[in-house]
């Protein structure tokens, strides 16, 4: 992985973002547009690609927004790290043998990495409450494991994180992102992750379609008094309903099936509900907000602000089911291996 692609843009943007946090500020007399019903007009493809980390660093305590002296020493800082990892690739040009920076060999699909916020990107954290911006303590017993591209993990099915995995006996034993269920950022909610930040909207007079490029998961929201589903009916993304509170979409779910987790690696959402707020500030931006509510795995609730920026394009297909030949070959290569470790080679 070419390290200095993930830092450099980093700099860059948070070098733009005190301008554009001042004029955000500025830009109160913005005029929503509205749609033939009169509602805000959301349409379009949104970006939430960010470098704000989603838990606020403990140095910063209830501090909400960076200083200018605070960010500076930010881009200072990610300037340094970007021109060591540089250096470092060139070492490796010049020298194959040179010891790599990490063991982990990473995953394929490395160059699509997109972190860099290309909005409102100084804040401390996304997280806004708690207070101190930070995930609160998990119900004791609350389940809590991590995925990754590292050697699988164990554990037992089901496999409620998104990457890696417990085995390779089926695909029960992959992470939902390998099985194409849920993507790792596909939601609900949005969280910023490597790439694919992308969703779109639709609007129609009472009904929202909620679109996002990874897994090409479209949510259909109802926006009139219709009945939730009946409790025994249970979804991956759960059962949404929306409403208008002045200029925002507001959408609440639940009902989901308690085989993923709740949030930052815990729990099992089966009893969280999740309520979710559109605002459009200005062309080019809409501010997303979620409330996790989930007292079976968290001690509190959580509530996270991210900013959404306006794409000039479109989404195209991510063909994941389609074209999943990655758990084909993963389930081939341990039945190999199986076979070498028995003395078959043929």
């Amino acid at each position: 992985m070419n390290i200095n692609k993930r830092l450099l843009p980093i700099a860059l943007a948070a070098t733009c973002n005190v301008a554009l946090l001042h004029g955000a500020q500025a830009q109160t007399d913005y005029e929503v547009p509205r749609t033939e019903w009169g509602h805000p007009d959301l349409q379009g493809v949104w970006n939430f690609s960010s470098n704000t980390p989603m838990q606020r660093p403990s140095r910063y305590g209830t501090q909400e927004f960076l200083t200018e002296e605070q960010l500076q020493e930010a881009v200072e800082r990610q300037t340094r790290s970007a021109a060591a990892a540089e250096a470092a690739a060139a070492q490796r040009v010049i020298d194959p043998d040179a010891p790599p920076v990490t063991d982990n060999p990473g995953g394929y699909n490395d160059f699509w990495i997109e972190v860099a916020g290309i909005g409102d990107t100084v804040r401390t954290s996304h997280i806004v409450y708690p207070e101190n911006g930070r995930v609160p303590p998990a119900v004791e017993g609350a389940p809590r494991a991590f995925g990754g591209l590292g050697p699988d993990i164990p554990g037992i099915r089901p496999v409620r994180y998104v990457v890696g995995g417990i085995a390779k006996d089926g695909p029960e034993d992959r992470g939902l992102s390998e099985r194409c269920i849920v993507g790792f950022n596909s939601g609900p909610p949005f969280v910023p992750s490597l790439y694919n930040n992308n969703m779109q909207i639709v609007q129609n007079q009472d009904t929202v379609v909620i679109f996002t490029e990874m897994i090409h998961d479209a949510r259909i929201v109802p926006l009139m008094d219709a009945p939730s589903l009946n409790d025994d009916i249970r979804l991956w993304s759960g059962d949404s309903r929306g409403w208008w509170e002045q200029d925002s979409l507001v959408v609440q779910t639940r009902n989901f099936n308690g085989h993923r987790q709740t949030f930052n690696s815990t729990g099992a959402n089966y009893d969280m509900v999740l309520t979710e707020r559109f605002t459009r500030t200005a062309y080019e931006t809409v501010d997303y907000a979620f409330t996790i509510d989930d007292p079976s795995t968290f001690t509190d609730k959580i509530t996270a602000i991210i900013p959404m920026t306006k794409v000039a394009g479109q989404i195209y297909e991510y063909a994941c089911h389609e074209g999943n030949y990655g758990m084909v070959n993963i389930l081939r290569g341990e039945r190999m291996a199986e076979q070498r470790a028995g003395g078959d080679d043929s």
